[in-house]
């Protein structure tokens, strides 16, 4: 059986050093939401934006009902810690679900 040999922690750091120094610039966002008169577009430009570009909002399913959006809004304040006021949540639901979700079609008629 062959010996395991395992750098040094200063080898370690000279080698990865490089890494480090690597710096990536991403380019400018420029897609926006679909304006609303709705409530909840100011309020998901206003919180959303916060960690997400608009293509992923896009590129959610297009059948996404009011209620899957609502529960989408709630995971991201409760489990990844968005502040998003509660009060907010229904606003933001409703602009989604009118805007890319199913009541799209009916939204435009």
């Amino acid at each position: 059986m062959k010996p395991v040999r395992f750098l040094s922690p200063v080898a370690l750091a000279v080698a990865l050093a490089p890494l480090a120094a690597l710096e990536i610039t991403l380019p400018a966002e420029t897609d926006r939401l679909i304006e609303s008169k709705l409530p909840g577009y100011t309020l998901a430009t206003t919180y959303c934006y916060t960690c997400h570009s608009t293509d992923y909002v896009r590129v959610q399913p297009p059948g996404m009902n009011r209620a899957a959006w609502r529960a989408s809004v709630v995971k991201m304040q409760k489990t990844f810690g968005a502040q998003i006021p509660d009060d907010a949540i229904d606003p933001i639901a409703e602009y989604l679900a009118r805007t890319y979700g199913a009541e799209r079609a009916a939204a435009r008629k």
